[in-house]
């Protein structure tokens, strides 16, 4: 069976078949009268007018609208997808872009927080370094004050010797008699770690102010005169004797500087 997919070959077909029809209707009606003669129309040549619109319309219809309506139906069914693959990409672009931007804006807010972070443990290691740094000087210059006082303690206690030579060399001068060891260490004791009696009634944390370093002889008797919970004892050479003493709440100044102070007063 013979088959034409081409438009203008079924239109080729169709003007054919029209000429087949048409034609050998239209010499048969010009050979004989119809009916209609008198009425002046060709009987012949009217039935193929009807056969040829006929004809022509189911020709029309078979191999030329159908086929076109089909046509046009695949043209507006491509246009359609062509429309919605379109539209399709469009939103797949919007999403894409849509994603890009929350990938990104994350992406910086990483970013910035890692900086952040890098920051703020910068600032911790440099706060960390400048706080080791104060406590390494800090202990450096404790270390100094410690061993210059140390050392000066030494040389005071040196001095101590000294003083006491020359003390119990001036009484014997003095008084014409020669004072024994006992008798001089007594004297030194009481002139340098004697406890004032306003003292004595210190409780608590006291502390402990004389002119040389202390023996422990004179220590343990000064803890017991005082009767206090904890003594610290500290050299200040400028009260020259005696001993102050710093509790909670009241201080007792028994120093040979401020008895000697309070004695130039009263003589001025």
């Amino acid at each position: 069976m013979l088959k034409i997919n081409t438009f203008k070959g079924r239109v080729m077909l169709l003007v054919a078949v029209m000429m087949l029809v048409v034609v050998p209707v239209a010499f048969a009606a010009e050979e004989g009268a119809g009916p209609l003669a008198a009425l002046g129309i060709n009987g012949g040549f009217l039935i193929a007018q009807i056969l040829n619109f006929v004809l022509v319309a189911g020709l029309l219809t078979v191999f030329l609208w159908r086929p076109l309506g089909n046509m046009l139906d695949a043209r507006a069914a491509k246009i359609k997808k062509g429309l919605e693959d379109a539209a399709e990409a469009a939103n797949a672009r919007r999403n894409a872009e849509a994603e890009a931007d929350k990938i990104l804006a994350q992406a910086r807010a990483e970013a910035q927080t890692v900086v952040e972070e890098g920051r703020r443990r910068g600032e911790e290691v440099a706060k960390g370094a400048r706080a080791e740094a104060q406590q390494e000087a800090e202990k450096i210059r404790q270390d100094a004050r410690a061993a210059a006082q140390q050392e000066r303690d030494a040389e005071l206690a040196g001095l101590r010797n000294q003083i006491a030579a020359i003390s119990v060399a001036l009484a014997n001068r003095l008084i014409g008699e020669s004072i024994d060891a006992q008798k001089q260490e007594a004297l030194i004791s009481d002139f340098f770690a004697k406890v004032p009696a306003q003292a004595k009634s210190i409780k608590g944390t006291v502390e402990v102010v004389s002119a040389l370093p202390l023996s422990d002889t004179e220590k343990q008797r000064i803890a017991n005169e005082i009767n206090a919970q904890s003594v610290n004892y500290t050299v200040n050479p400028n009260i020259l004797g005696g001993l102050i003493l710093r509790g909670e709440d009241s201080v007792v100044d028994g120093s040979v500087r401020t008895s000697l102070n309070e004695l130039s007063g009263r003589l001025v």
